[in-house]
């Protein structure tokens, strides 16, 4: 049984849209499509707030 280094920084995970995948294990592109996915719910999450402020700033100056 391996012995992890807990002292030893993690490697980031980073993605570039478009790199290469063939050296990547199934478990990296499992973590890639995880981060991938979370920051398309933090990008949806950034749309539905800027949506909320301009409807009430247009509902404000409509009246």
């Amino acid at each position: 049984m391996p012995i992890e280094d807990e002292g030893r920084p993690r490697k980031k995970i980073s993605h570039e849209i478009g790199q290469d995948l063939s050296l990547l294990s199934v478990e990296e592109l499992t973590e890639r499509i995880a981060l991938l996915n979370a920051e398309v719910d933090r990008l949806k999450d950034a749309m539905t707030k800027k949506r909320a402020s301009k409807d009430a700033a247009n509902a404000f100056f409509k009246s």
